[in-house]
């Protein structure tokens, strides 16, 4: 039977393998700035267009998951510009015993809130840094600045996650973080 998929030319084949393969990497990247999960599909899609439209350039490029990064950090800065922050509140008042799974949530739910109070480059760097394991270098590349500027973002977010959530070191991060 005749799909239509054997006429598609080389290009279109590689960015659907592309985006097949990255969509879950591109919407837990997506939530972590958002923090929603429909502003976070609403971003990976946003980039996948984007990322469709120079797919012949990017191809190209060595690392198209750094294009397609810096389209959803540049496009996540001017929706924070554009719109009042969200307010994140608790949804469950009763606390449990740190080995809980309950008390994980929280803690992931306390992060989150706390991340949501970060001024946007700041939040950008820590998740970067912290979520996405990338380098100073690549987190630069990403955010459109120096590899001290994204230092010093970091070091100031997470000097701020420690006041606001009462967290210990960076590594509380990625174990309250996990896969979104």
């Amino acid at each position: 039977m005749f799909t239509g998929e054997e006429t598609r030319s080389g290009p279109e084949q590689d960015f659907r393998a592309f985006i097949v393969g990255a969509w879950p990497w591109l919407l837990r990247t997506a939530y972590l700035p958002t923090g929603d999960r429909h502003a976070a599909e609403d971003l990976a899609q946003f980039a996948a267009e984007r990322t469709c439209a120079a797919w012949t350039k990017v191809r190209r490029a060595d690392d198209p998951h750094s294009y397609v990064r810096r389209i959803m950090v540049n496009q996540h800065a001017r929706r924070r510009r554009r719109r009042p922050p969200e307010v994140l509140v608790e949804a469950v008042p009763d606390t449990a015993g740190p080995e809980d799974g309950y008390a994980r949530s929280d803690r992931r739910r306390e992060l989150m809130a706390a991340l949501a109070t970060l001024p946007v480059r700041q939040r950008q760097a820590v998740v970067l840094r912290h979520w996405e394991d990338l380098s100073d270098s690549q987190a630069a590349a990403a955010m459109g600045c120096s590899a001290g500027a994204v230092r010093s973002h970091a070091a100031k977010g997470i000097a701020r996650l420690r006041e606001t959530a009462g967290l210990g070191e960076p590594k509380d991060m990625t174990r309250i973080g996990g896969a979104v």
